[in-house]
């Protein structure tokens, strides 16, 4: 009996947007603004790069879609290379977002939480690390309890994520002074879009872990395209509407200055001194429902890959648990791994790591749907990307 139908369908369309969202909103809004501004040196360019980030990710996302819905099986991006591309270039992806993508990005994503609660109590630096990997072992406890728990945490904080973001938005919008549209930041800069429209990729990176659970969808035909379309539409207009309100709190060349912290020192002008605290909170709550979120994906693709006898005591990896039907072994390998990155390096290698070493294989992912419709051509398909072949060249 293939493994897959041991998984428990408990991923609705909420839960499935929610994955997109959680995991692709994390710190990226807060800490990007700045870069944005200072590549393009006026508004208008940094709005232009977050609103052309945001099109060419719902470009993907259209893509992807339709590439994902011809082969709904978990495993995500590794499926659709193994699939489409054959057994060698699934083995070497799935490879590479088991031992460095996966384990770097839940690495990376465990520090920052643990750097921003240390910050925020002014507790010892020392406990960052430690802090971390709690983080990381009590969300694999909870996710290895059922999707539909680990599903219940990612709802609850894509919500709690979007109350400071959306406080920001309201009031930055409303009660903001400063000029928004043709504000220089007043430095002599050497204007590049393509930085800071990469930038901005950074910051909508994640929305392809939905894929990666689509064997434990209800109807990942129907609920798949939707939830990511609709995250990534919700994605952008967030990003857009906080910059225009920090712009609008903030002189372009402040926001420069300031880089990361930014989006504090708004929300200090906006609520006073404690501003920066509720934001500071509301970041440590975006970085723990996206870390919960990559939990909740990640480890599906060791466990496809163990289905396929392509890992070591890949007997022990594919099993699902009989009575949560969650791959427990298969995400304890991703922790582990996990964690040993915590102990020996820093969470922006380890970003830079994860980003550098999965790239290529988006590429590849992309272009998977030129030869699935050649491939199946008399195949009636239950989504189909729109404009097709405007929208995939895009990409390219």
């Amino acid at each position: 009996m293939n493994q897959n139908t041991a998984l428990k369908k408990d991923i609705g369309l909420s839960v499935a947007m929610s994955i997109v969202i959680g995991t692709v909103i994390g710190s990226g809004i807060f800490m990007k603004p700045g870069s944005v501004l200072e590549y393009t040196g006026n508004s208008n360019l940094a709005l232009l790069a977050w609103a052309l980030g945001g099109l060419i990710t719902l470009a993907g996302g259209l893509t992807i879609a339709e590439v994902a819905t011809q082969i709904p099986k978990t495993g995500g991006l590794y499926v659709y290379m193994e699939e489409v591309y054959g057994k060698l270039w699934g083995y070497l992806s799935g490879w590479v977002q088991t031992v460095i993508y996966g384990p770097a990005v839940i690495g990376a994503l465990g520090l920052y939480f643990g750097s921003l609660l240390v910050h925020l109590f002014s507790w010892e630096e020392s406990f960052g690390p430690w802090i971390g990997i709690g983080t990381v072992l009590f969300l694999t406890v909870i996710n290895n309890f059922g999707t539909k728990y680990g599903g219940f945490i990612q709802n609850l904080f894509t919500i709690g994520k979007l109350v400071p973001i959306g406080l920001i938005i309201i009031f930055g919008i409303t009660q903001g002074n400063e000029q928004i549209l043709n504000a220089s930041t007043e430095a002599v800069v050497e204007i590049s879009m393509g930085a800071a429209i990469l930038a901005t990729l950074f910051a909508y990176d994640g929305w392809l872990m939905v894929g990666f659970v689509a064997g434990e969808m209800k109807d990942p035909g129907k609920t798949l395209p939707k939830a990511i379309i609709g995250g990534i539409l919700v994605v952008m207009a967030a990003y857009l509407l906080v910059n225009v309100a920090l712009l609008h709190i903030l002189p372009a060349s402040e926001i420069v200055r300031l880089g990361e912290n930014s989006a504090a020192s708004a929300a200090t002008i906006l609520f006073g001194p404690l501003g920066g605290k509720l934001i500071a909170v509301g970041i440590a709550v975006s970085i723990f429902g996206c870390l919960n979120g990559k939990i909740l994906t990640i480890p599906r693709v060791p466990f496809a890959m163990a289905e396929r006898n392509q890992l070591p005591m890949a007997k022990t990896f594919s099993k699902v648990s009989e009575k949560y039907g969650t791959p427990i072994a298969a995400t304890y390998l991703q922790v582990v791994i996990a964690i040993i990155m915590m102990i020996v390096t820093d969470p922006d290698y380890l970003s830079e790591m994860a980003i550098f070493a999965v790239y290529i294989f988006y590429i590849f992912a992309f272009y998977a749907v030129f030869k699935l419709r050649k491939r199946n051509k008399d195949q009636k398909r239950v989504y189909s990307v729109p404009l097709f072949p405007v929208i995939p060249f895009s990409l390219f």
